[in-house]
């Protein structure tokens, strides 16, 4: 029977653009009537693998998502002393191990590049420099045993634990053990425009007063739910066995989640935050998110207190939600920053225990 980890978060973002739509300006979605900032968990996931913190806690297990393998091995090939077109016929069959590639006659180093993203894992990646390696040290075309270079063990905890699609290589898929909710602000929002100008340094006014650049860009603050589900049993199979790299994993995404912000415009609106409050559950129970406890919005014109409010009906709803369907979970810890009970020291334990 799968075990199962619960993370839900309440996070505040002061005025912010953290993640665009194809217009510029903060992502939304509607939800109970109303209309909530909105963070994609395709941006979520992006931020914490490849934030500092879970690089370095995962360091030799972190895979990369590339389309770009043949022209590294174009590259080192030329470098190794190979021709150019040996070269790129050979970076064609090695790239290719990885996803179907690019058409392009009137450029045929275009050639190389795969068509999808592809997530390549650390031995993946060592097996294709090898074999590179050898075919520069001995000056000759890869054999056809050499190009299989896909791996089922897998050793990333990234891939591992959000999972990779292969369309042209089906059998070495991943199904991920890990899954993010988009992050949804607990009450309604108005999108905010800030117009900015931009005055030249150089400038002494003394012809032209005026701004060398004007321009706008959408923001909204926001209290925001996110919700992460991990299989452990799937995410310890996902990583043959080694339950201890598992636990890395989850300790690493749990802090990430907690700590790591998203990008967007950050230098523009420096909006650092931690979370506010951290409940974490785990068990063997069929998972369940808690959004429903935003379903009715955070009332601006009542509340006094956006983040206590916000607690109160997320503990409530779930407390509710083992009333009628009996205990959800076997165990649960939470951290509350707003009255500072709790600590992130013992939910990463609690997680990995």
């Amino acid at each position: 029977m799968s075990q199962f980890i619960q993370l839900h978060l309440l996070t505040s973002y002061p005025p912010a653009n953290l993640n665009r739509d194809d217009l510029g300006r903060p992502k939304t979605a509607k939800m109970g009537g109303v209309d909530r900032l909105r963070v994609s968990s395709q941006s979520l996931k992006r931020t914490w693998r490849m934030s500092d913190l879970f690089q370095d806690a995962l360091s030799g297990h972190i895979g990369t998502r590339t389309k770009q393998i043949g022209e590294g091995v174009y590259e080192k090939l030329v470098a190794g002393g190979i021709a150019e077109k040996k070269a790129i016929e050979w970076a064609k069959q090695i790239a290719g191990q990885f996803g179907a590639l690019k058409k392009d006659k009137d450029n045929p180093l275009n050639e190389v590049e795969i068509e999808q993203l592809v997530h390549v894992s650390p031995v993946e990646q060592q097996g294709v420099n090898e074999l590179v390696d050898k075919l520069v040290a001995e000056q000759r075309a890869p054999e056809e045993e050499e190009l299989s270079l896909l791996r089922h063990e897998e050793t990333a905890a990234d891939i591992a634990l959000f999972g990779r699609m292969l369309a042209s290589k089906p059998a070495y898929n991943t199904e991920a053990a890990c899954q993010v909710a988009h992050a949804i602000s607990v009450h309604p929002v108005v999108i905010e425009d800030d117009y900015f100008t931009a005055v030249d340094d150089l400038n002494d006014h003394s012809v032209d007063a005026g701004a060398s650049h004007i321009g706008e860009t959408g923001f909204a603050a926001g209290l925001f739910y996110s919700y992460i589900c991990i299989n452990k049993s799937l995410l310890i199979d996902n990583l043959n066995g080694d339950e201890a790299l598992a636990n890395r994993a989850i300790s690493a995404l749990t802090e990430a989640a907690s700590k790591v912000a998203p990008e967007g415009k950050q230098n523009s609106f420096g909006s650092r935050a931690y979370a506010s409050y951290v409940l974490a559950e785990k068990g063997a129970q069929q998972p369940r998110s808690l959004s429903v406890a935003f379903l009715k919005p955070v009332d601006q014109h009542q509340s006094e207190d956006f983040a206590t409010d916000a607690i109160t009906a997320l503990i409530g709803q779930q407390q509710k939600f083992d009333q009628v369907y009996g205990d959800c979970a076997d165990a649960c810890y939470s951290l509350n920053a707003v009255t500072g009970d709790g600590k992130l020291a013992e939910i990463l334990d609690f997680v990995t225990a």
